[in-house]
């Protein structure tokens, strides 16, 4: 597992370490946006951006991507 080289900011959103390979991704508010995790897989490591549903009372995938800029550009645009 790799840590995201955005650590600090993206796109006016910033990534807080929860556990390994999970981040919260907070925006310039203070308000969460979502969860970025990454995963190993045989194709290699995936970064999935997830966001919490009140309905379903837990996070929803939004996407795997290849790039944890891209996992994060998903949430910041959905």
């Amino acid at each position: 597992m790799t840590t995201p080289t955005l650590i600090q900011t993206h796109g006016g959103l910033r990534l807080h370490p929860v556990r390994p390979a999970l981040w919260r991704v907070i925006a310039r508010d203070d308000r969460i946006v979502g969860h970025l995790e990454a995963r190993d897989t045989p194709e290699g490591e995936v970064f999935v951006a997830k966001r919490f549903s009140t309905l379903a009372g837990s996070f929803t995938p939004l996407g795997e991507f290849w790039s944890a800029d891209d996992a994060v550009d998903c949430l910041r645009c959905a």
